[in-house]
């Protein structure tokens, strides 16, 4: 009996037998990521319950769960709009500005910050560049209003009036805003971004550059040979999961920074606050339960898209 179970531990391969002898010690890994878990499921999967409510009537004599089923009624104020076409069309160029900029900028910087030798300036200067995307979008639309107000503002009467320019009314003059949006979103969110490109930046292997020495490249050169070609999974990856969130924008930068001003609906409008000023406006639940059902749902489809797409060119690249 024992020689046949020997013959068979034999027959079994030697992975096989590896993974099952090595899954214990993975056991404080597991616990160790049990909290996050578990925050993940109650905060982004329970919820998902609450998505039939796009799909039922608002009933007020009861609870939000017991008004009929009207399907795709909720959906119909997003598209039959006059502003359907204006609020797309906002919310898509500027996820692809935002996209493209921010990439580019981000990359820009974190190269600059390698370039330091100085750990402690470094440091210093990385923690600077973080500091404003844990600013509250609240916060950063009074910081903006002190430089763009119209009576007291930085810009108006620091700026302007000494070089003898007529002041603008910033918030009357939509041409102005998207420069001031993009501006805004870059100088808020680039920190967050700059980590991902830092940590791929710190992780290149120093060998590479040596040997670019050696055969005389320039620093640019080994820039653009090495650092950028490594980095392409980071972007690549960063550039997927933005595509996913094309059809959302950034509520407090849309709305607050502007501070509502009806003036700059025309390039301020997008699909969160045309939902959020519809809700305040009707008080219904259900169609902005809808919109964020829409987004979602558009938002997976392309990230599909865009890995299928990814996959076909360049495997390892892709997400999945």
């Amino acid at each position: 009996m024992k020689a046949t179970v020997d013959l068979e531990l034999q027959s079994v391969p030697k992975k096989t037998r590896k993974k099952k002898k090595n899954w214990k010690s993975y056991i404080p890994l597991y616990l160790m990521a049990l909290p996050a878990l578990i925050y993940l499921f109650i905060n982004n999967y329970m919820p998902l319950y609450g998505m039939q409510i796009a799909f039922r009537e608002l009933d007020f004599s009861g609870s939000i769960f017991d008004g009929k089923f009207v399907w795709f009624e909720n959906f119909k104020f997003l598209f039959t709009t006059d502003n359907a076409w204006m609020m797309t069309r906002n919310t898509i160029l500027y996820n692809l500005l935002f996209i493209v900029a921010g990439t580019v900028f981000s990359i820009v910087v974190a190269i600059l910050f390698n370039e330091i030798i100085s750990q402690k300036l470094a440091k210093a200067y990385q923690s600077a560049v973080l500091i404003p995307y844990f600013i509250s979008m609240v916060v950063v639309g009074y910081l903006g209003f002190a430089f763009l107000s119209n009576e007291n503002g930085f810009i108006n009467n620091s700026i302007l009036e000494p070089l003898g320019i007529d002041p603008v009314s910033w918030y009357s003059e939509p041409k102005y805003w998207p420069f001031i949006l993009l501006f805004i979103h870059i100088w808020k969110g680039m920190g967050y971004s700059l980590l991902f490109y830092m940590a791929r930046i710190f992780t290149i292997n120093s060998d590479y550059y040596e040997a670019a020495k050696i055969d005389g490249a320039t620093k640019l050169q080994q820039i653009i040979h090495i650092t950028l070609p490594l980095l392409k999974p980071v972007v690549i990856l960063t550039t997927i999961l933005a595509i996913g969130r094309i059809f959302y924008s950034d509520f407090g930068l849309f709305y607050q920074v502007p501070m509502n001003s009806g003036a700059l609906y025309d390039v301020t409008t997008t699909i969160d606050t045309y939902s959020f000023r519809a809700l305040m406006k009707l008080g219904d639940i259900t169609m902005s339960t809808a919109t964020g059902v829409y987004q979602s749902v558009v938002g997976f489809v392309l990230i599909l898209i865009t890995n299928m797409v990814m996959r076909k060119y360049s495997k390892e690249d892709s997400l999945f």
